[in-house]
């Protein structure tokens, strides 16, 4: 049963690194911006997304074997949450649009 527990695990952390491709750096660069706080859902705080990418920010910095369920399971989210986004991809050109800077606060930059 661990066995494949640690498949699973192994597998997300995979598609997590593929999923997210900004380093932290950028991603910590890019969610200081006022752009990045324009978008997102939030109950007048700081929005989903937001809060994501500060938390992938430490999961990228974090090394394999100190993950915890809880940081895999996050890692799924974001997955998830990518892939669901890139199937959006609105027409024209998308450098300034809510829809990359959503994702950019995820960890992924469409124009990478």
């Amino acid at each position: 049963m661990t066995e494949k527990k640690d498949d699973d695990r192994d597998g997300t952390v995979k598609e997590f690194e593929d999923a997210v491709n900004m380093t932290p750096s950028a991603l910590e660069k890019w969610l200081d911006t006022d752009e990045s706080r324009s978008v997102g859902q939030s109950d007048g705080g700081e929005s989903v997304g937001h809060a994501s990418g500060r938390r992938i920010v430490e999961l990228l910095r974090t090394k394999k074997g100190d993950l915890s369920d809880d940081d895999v399971q996050h890692m799924r989210k974001v997955v998830g949450y990518v892939h669901r986004h890139l199937k959006q991809r609105p027409k024209g050109d998308v450098t300034d649009t809510p829809w990359r800077y959503s994702l950019m606060n995820w960890g992924h930059d469409p124009e990478k």
